[in-house]
């Protein structure tokens, strides 16, 4: 088995989302909302004997990698296909079957909102423009539209705003413009063509900086591929609610816009605002948390050496009152 995915910030993990019952003999049971090669519930299943894990994904091919790379760990992981919040909304999801704890909420959750390097190297669903692949894009590929259909069925006015607010992409119309007119003489199935046809729209001094002018371009039809943006506000709602008091819920994001959601949701848990807005009479501030994060934690400069796909991680932690 070749595992290509170093998981982010580990022991920045294990620091805030270790709770007190993991030192218990009763032991504590932990929801991996994003299980990816299963790095992260590795780390976690290494370090607490304890522990059980639900891991979960809702792409079928890498669950089979995480299954080979967790068989040690026996029955304390199990996994579920799926999207996370399908499982924590299920009637009984706390009290899954086999060896956890009959009726027993998840005292950590983890959200790992990055896509795992597994699918720009393997995946071959059009994650990575440096090689030519099917425009895919698709977690699940079973269900929702590929890149390609999206690049096919958008009228340019929906592209652009797509391309702009999925991705800031601050050359939105015009992209948009000439995808709409690539597609009118060919459709636009690979990353190959879709990269061409960014390179040639944006001015010609933006086309050789550090960041690739195509890069957010694949990272806006990511997003709207798999429902990132639109789902995660309620995703954190549906973890919040499962998690039991005491619980901790850590989030890792990958950029500004997926963190500001993030910040906002843990603020307002802690009983603030984005503007620090404290309430009044008629609109009081219910504290529903402890922020164990008051700022994002970043990895450290040794892990930033020796995994550089970490660079734009950030992780926010709470505990639910």
């Amino acid at each position: 088995m070749t595992v290509v995915h170093t998981p982010v910030l580990p022991e920045e993990l294990i620091r805030f989302l270790a709770t007190e019952r993991l030192s218990s003999p009763a032991g504590e049971y932990m929801v991996d909302c994003t299980l990816g090669e299963g790095g992260h519930s590795a780390v976690f299943l290494s370090h607490f004997p304890n522990l059980r894990i639900t891991g979960i994904d809702a792409d079928k091919e890498i669950i089979k990698v995480a299954r080979e790379r967790l068989k040690e760990f026996g029955g304390r992981i199990e996994f579920y296909r799926g999207w996370a919040q399908d499982f924590l909304r299920q009637p009984g999801a706390w009290g899954a079957p086999g060896t956890f704890p009959v009726n027993g909420q998840p005292g950590i959750i983890l959200l790992d909102l990055g896509v795992s390097l597994y699918h720009y190297q393997k995946g071959d669903r059009g994650f990575s423009f440096r090689g030519s692949e099917t425009l895919d894009m698709r977690i699940d590929t079973e269900n929702g539209l590929s890149a390609a259909e999206i690049l096919a069925s958008y009228s340019e006015t929906v592209l652009a705003d797509m391309l702009f607010f999925n991705a800031e992409e601050r050359f939105s119309r015009r992209i948009a413009r000439s995808i709409v007119e690539a597609r009118r003489r060919a459709a636009i199935t690979d990353t190959c063509a879709l990269e061409r046809i960014v390179w040639d729209a944006v001015p010609a001094a933006c086309r050789h900086r550090r960041l690739h002018p195509a890069t957010k371009v694949f990272q806006a039809l990511r997003v709207e591929a798999n429902g990132e943006l639109k789902k995660l506000p309620g995703l954190l709602e549906t973890a919040f609610s499962a998690l039991r008091p005491g619980g901790r819920l850590g989030v890792i994001t990958f950029n500004s816009l997926e963190d500001r959601i993030v910040k906002n949701f843990f603020r307002a848990k802690a009983g603030k605002s984005a503007a620090g807005f404290r309430g009044n009479s008629e609109t009081p501030i219910v504290k529903e948390a402890l922020l164990l994060t008051a700022k994002p934690v970043l990895p450290s400069r040794e892990e930033l050496l020796s995994n550089p796909p970490s660079r734009s991680a950030k992780l926010r932690a709470l505990q639910k009152l």
